[in-house]
């Protein structure tokens, strides 16, 4: 029998990769999806579009983080042995301006979660795909499994109250829960509303002659940025320990904005002086600061290590935008 999988938040970017990765190694993967009125899931279309695996391999369940019966429910039926808990709202800036949702989402969603495993006859393995916006303004640079908590938005408040409780549950309740802390990780695959994919985007559409300018707010933001899919490897690599433990999941370089643009300007064949503006209103009430993971225990245990750098990443991305829209023409 193949080992049966169950992903929240299995429609984004880091569920789809997700998704892939187990289907390849042979597992029987189930996602949780929240019921809307459009039916749009493109980062999973070409998995609908092979009849060998849709609803055969993979299958999908109407599901939401604020309903725990339902969830139960799910999981009753399926008796996943691992659960890998990406879902929430994500947007950090957003977080500011929807800060009850983000917590309701982020945080008591999560517990919702624990609490339903933690009362099955046979708890899976659990994930909990943390943020390092848990360490917000942190004291020390680089950051690592030690670094104490210190959020300072609603999100990353919102992420420390999911990643204690699943240390607690472990160290309480004897459960093989972990917890990822993901630095920034990104893709094609990213939402437009990230920076990121907002500055690929935009130098590709500039260069098609589509768009005129970008505007963004604070350009010596510094993260330390990964790619998509190595973090998700890392996420299925902890899962497949003897003990269940919390690792860092960083490339241990730092990036500015201004590198950011520097990389995807020129690789479309532009001067990013020449179209960027600078808008306030995109700069947070507060930013983390010297946000830098130290990967080290994620090398040494399970053998992991990213394998595409800040410069591969976005020209990965630029090339994908770029042929995204020579196809569709806008």
């Amino acid at each position: 029998m193949p080992l049966t999988a169950l992903i929240t938040g299995i429609t984004g970017q880091d569920g789809s990769y997700l998704t892939e990765l187990l289907l390849h190694k042979g597992y029987e993967v189930h996602g949780l999806v929240r019921r809307s009125s459009t039916l749009e899931r493109s980062r999973l279309s070409h998995l609908y579009a092979d009849e060998t695996i849709y609803n055969q391999r993979l299958f999908l369940h109407y599901a939401d983080l604020s309903d725990p019966t339902t969830i139960r429910r799910i999981v009753s039926q399926v008796q996943p042995a691992e659960f890998y808990h990406l879902a929430g709202q994500s947007h950090v800036g957003l977080s500011f301006e929807i800060p009850e949702s983000t917590c309701d989402l982020t945080a008591i969603g999560t517990l919702r979660i624990l609490e339903v495993l933690r009362d099955q006859p046979k708890p899976p393995r659990f994930l909990h795909a943390s943020s390092r916006e848990i360490f917000g303004s942190p004291s020390v640079s680089p950051q690592d499994e030690f670094t104490p908590v210190n959020p300072n938005s609603p999100y990353g408040c919102a992420k420390s109250f999911a990643t204690q409780m699943t240390r607690i549950y472990r160290e309480s309740h004897g459960l093989y829960f972990c917890n990822a802390i993901c630095f920034n990780h990104e893709s094609p695959r990213r939402g437009e509303n990230f920076v990121t994919r907002k500055i690929t985007l935009a130098a590709a559409r500039i260069s098609a002659g589509l768009q005129d300018s970008v505007s963004l707010g604070d350009l010596d933001a510094a993260r330390d940025w990964g790619y998509a899919k190595d973090y998700v490897y890392a996420m299925w690599k902890i899962l497949q320990q003897d003990v269940p433990d919390d690792y860092v999941l960083a490339t241990g370089v730092s990036q500015t904005i201004r590198d950011l643009l520097d990389v995807a300007f020129t690789h479309a064949g532009l001067r990013w002086q020449d179209y960027v503006r600078i808008d306030d209103n995109f700069r947070r009430p507060a930013d983390a600061c010297q946000l830098l993971g130290n990967p080290r225990k994620a090398q040494e245990v399970l053998g992991w290590t990213h394998t595409v750098d800040f410069q591969h990443l976005i020209k990965l991305m630029v090339d994908h935008d770029t042929e995204l829209i020579r196809q569709s023409g806008r």
